[in-house]
């Protein structure tokens, strides 16, 4: 009898994106309170509607077109997965768009919209926050630059963004775009930023103190923000206030994954927030589910293949992930 792993490999043994005909199953529920059963159901598995991919991230789920968004970073390109037709190619270039030739991830990675429901992306290749000058049912790869530099020096690439109600955009800067990493002579900037962007164009630096800052979100009310360390020496969770000045004050480790058993895949990487607060965050093993206090109430197990990131349906009863070459979509709770 073939393993699930077996499966999921051949599935991705051509190398080329493409709908399975029939969803296979992976992964499993771990609950650790009884408050996780408010959220996911018992017995709760991830189906993977999607494979072929060589490193997926930023998934986007945008209710009016009823179709899910994501990035294949190292290819450059970002796909579109509906119900109806499965995996399309969406936008090509998504995050590089020099004609000179070069390695490492020059896609695009997160993926959110603004307020007037335009394709904000963070770009690794061009190592910038840009936002698609085209409309999302009509993509055209043409970018207006948002931000790609501070104090004069041009950022890493960055990785993961948010948007706040007032248009201010939030977002890291590890070094996992450039070729060789810390070491590229590409490196302007000597730390791993986490920036806003004001509504007027300004860059802020809000801190260069966590080593490698991925992703990035929001509790409910905007004063507190979450940013996740995939340094693996130290796997955290930390949370800022925001003060009334805009500044990020009172640091504190939210949740740590130090600790985890050495052999699960992935580290802290992308999340997002339901509306009562409740994170879902990737980290060793899958997603990591903690209350708005950080207490950890269960995991949605993964163990074949590291998950990056996750993004919710519109009513917060679907999650679906990116997970290295998979795309992964968890019913949590029935739809009534």
């Amino acid at each position: 009898m073939i393993t699930l792993l077996c499966l999921v490999c051949a599935l991705a043994a051509t190398g080329q994106p493409k709908q399975p005909e029939k969803y296979p199953l992976t992964g499993y529920v771990e609950r650790f309170d009884p408050a996780l059963d408010a959220l996911v159901s018992p017995g709760t598995r991830a189906e993977i509607i999607a494979t072929g991919f060589d490193w997926s991230e930023g998934p986007l789920w945008i209710a009016r077109q009823k179709m899910l968004l994501f990035s294949d970073v190292p290819q450059n390109t970002i796909y579109k997965w509906t119900e109806a037709k499965g995996i399309e190619k969406y936008l090509n270039p998504s995050g590089y768009t020099d004609t000179a030739k070069r390695g490492g991830e020059t896609g695009s990675n997160g993926l959110i919209l603004d307020e007037k429901e335009r394709l904000l992306l963070a770009q690794c290749g061009n190592r910038q926050i840009a936002r698609m000058e085209a409309a999302i049912d009509a993509p055209m790869p043409q970018f207006h630059t948002l931000a790609n530099r501070y104090g004069g020096n041009r950022f890493n690439s960055p990785n993961d963004l948010v948007i706040n109600s007032r248009g201010e955009i939030f977002f890291t800067d590890p070094p996992y775009g450039l070729e060789k990493y810390m070491s590229d002579p590409k490196k302007e900037t000597p730390y791993q930023g986490v920036y806003k962007i004001s509504t007027s164009g300004k860059v802020i630096l809000l801190t260069d103190s966590i080593t490698r800052p991925n992703g990035i979100a929001f509790l409910p009310g905007e004063k507190t923000l979450l940013v996740a360390n995939s340094d693996p020496a130290k796997p955290n969770w930390y949370a800022y206030d925001i003060s009334d000045d805009g500044r990020l004050v009172n640091a504190r480790i939210f949740a740590t994954a130090k600790g985890s058993d050495k052999k699960l895949k992935g580290s802290p990487d992308g999340m997002k927030v339901d509306k009562h607060g409740n994170v879902f965050a990737t980290g060793p093993g899958g997603i990591w589910i903690f209350n708005k206090e950080g207490k950890l109430l269960g995991k949605l197990r993964i163990d074949e293949t590291p998950v990056s990131n996750c993004a919710f349906s519109e009513d917060e009863k679907t999650l679906y992930a990116t997970s290295d070459g998979n795309i992964l979509r968890f019913q949590l709770r029935p739809h009534q």
